[in-house]
């Protein structure tokens, strides 16, 4: 038996959810010794939000909301103006915090309880990590700012408006799907590289290898290679960082086709898994190395988002996709092989997402397609285990091809058992 009359429990949850966003805002807010409010003052907002709302609908409309708005911004207002006359101005993320804190209110009345939930926290979030969020700034260079904004284009401007229907032989291009792959790769990427940016060579070879294998692996490679060959104390810490960020392609990857291919995701990551854990595995036997070393030098990983990059990247991906269709069309199977082989020597996440395109078209069955990932992945490997051969001498491949071998063996046997 209910204790609340009915017509009341509606409201009475939205002036409790209003409550609730305003005492987690203020909370973050009371702690602030030169904050121009606090809890009660946000709980009281969020409230007044929500009760404009209310008084709006049932009268004058989003006059009343208005109405509301332009009082509060006059209490802050004179609140700021007493403030500077006594030389204590404080900024203005409080006020804006208010403002914020009385929409979010105002969103609960109107059936957006979850939405204004989830924006309150944002706030919160955004509030509390004052110092962390200053000192991503500082560090950030223009050329970081410069990629994040290159992304935006990316994904915000040119995204949008790329037609999805499908064109040219075998109907194997989607401009939509193909410009979306590359902005779901560009943005791993740049994860990866701002991450790389950030971190630093603080936190030793595990994240490096982890935040490098995001951005490019094949530049990680290359350049603890180098450096292996350049100075003889850094090639136990290079043969780690090239085996995480090895193990981290199959994570990237398995992500990347959980979203791409979901129906495909249990093979893939049957045969990804028995990579991984081996290869782990070998990381763990070196783990005793982290102590002993010393600075690292950051992988030279280039912008990932750059237009140039970007395109070139569609491209490759589109010819895949072609090559492909073409091929998988005259000598079935085989054909699919081939070009899996061939394209992933270079670049496996064009091979890998060209495959999974063409299973989600129903081109090619399930079993055909985990065969022709792993074989884009295995040639990869290939590709990496020649340029540590190369690059980094016998001393590098003694530390570091038993592991790469480990993670090429295990999705083998991944392999057979799907």
């Amino acid at each position: 038996m209910s204790f609340i009359v009915p017509e009341l429990a509606a409201p009475l949850e939205a002036f409790g959810t209003a409550l609730g966003i305003g005492l987690l805002v203020g909370m973050e807010r009371e702690r602030r010794p030169d904050s121009a409010a606090g809890l009660r003052t946000f709980a009281l907002v969020a409230m007044l939000g929500c009760l404009f709302a209310l008084l709006g609908e049932k009268t004058s409309g989003p006059w009343m909301l208005a109405i509301g708005l332009l009082v509060i911004s006059a209490a802050m207002v004179a609140s700021n103006f007493s403030a500077q006359q006594e030389e204590q101005y404080r900024g203005f993320t409080s006020e804006a915090a208010i403002i914020v804190t009385y929409g979010l209110g105002a969103a609960v009345w109107f059936g957006y309880a979850t939405l204004a939930v989830m924006l309150g926290i944002t706030t919160t979030v955004l509030l509390y990590f004052k110092a962390e969020l200053k000192q991503f700034s500082q560090r950030t260079t223009p050329k970081d700012i410069n990629s994040i904004l290159q992304f935006a284009v990316l994904s915000l401007v040119i995204l949008p408006i790329l037609p999805n229907q499908d064109f040219g032989p075998y109907a194997a291009l989607n401009p939509r799907q193909i410009w979306w792959m590359v902005v779901l790769i560009s943005g791993l990427a740049l994860s990866g590289y701002l991450a790389l940016r950030i971190v630093g060579t603080r936190h030793g070879a595990t994240l490096l290898g982890i935040f490098g294998g995001l951005a490019s692996s094949t530049a990680t490679t290359m350049m603890f290679s180098r450096h292996a060959r350049e100075l003889g104390h850094l090639v136990r810490m290079a043969a780690l960082v090239i085996l995480i960020a090895n193990v981290m392609v199959m994570i990237r990857l398995g992500l990347v086709s959980g979203v791409v291919a979901p129906s495909l995701i249990t093979p893939i990551a049957i045969v990804f898994a028995c990579g991984i854990v081996p290869g782990v595995a070998m990381a763990l036997y070196g783990w005793k190395i982290l102590s002993a070393g010393g600075e690292l030098p950051l992988p030279e990983v280039s912008n990932p988002t750059e237009l140039k990059t970007a395109i070139s990247f569609g491209l490759l991906y589109a010819v895949v996709l072609l090559a492909s269709a073409w091929l998988q069309d005259i000598a079935g199977n085989k054909g699919l092989y081939i070009v899996a082989l061939a394209s992933g020597l270079t670049d496996a996440d064009a091979s890998v997402l060209s495959t999974l395109r063409m299973y989600n078209l129903e081109k090619i069955p399930s079993h055909e397609a985990v065969i022709a990932v792993t074989l884009a992945l295995l040639a990869n490997l290939v590709f990496k285990i020649g340029l540590v051969i190369s690059i980094g001498g016998s001393k590098l491949a003694r530390h570091a091809l038993p592991g790469l071998f480990a993670i090429g063996g295990g999705m083998v046997f991944g392999l057979m058992l799907v």
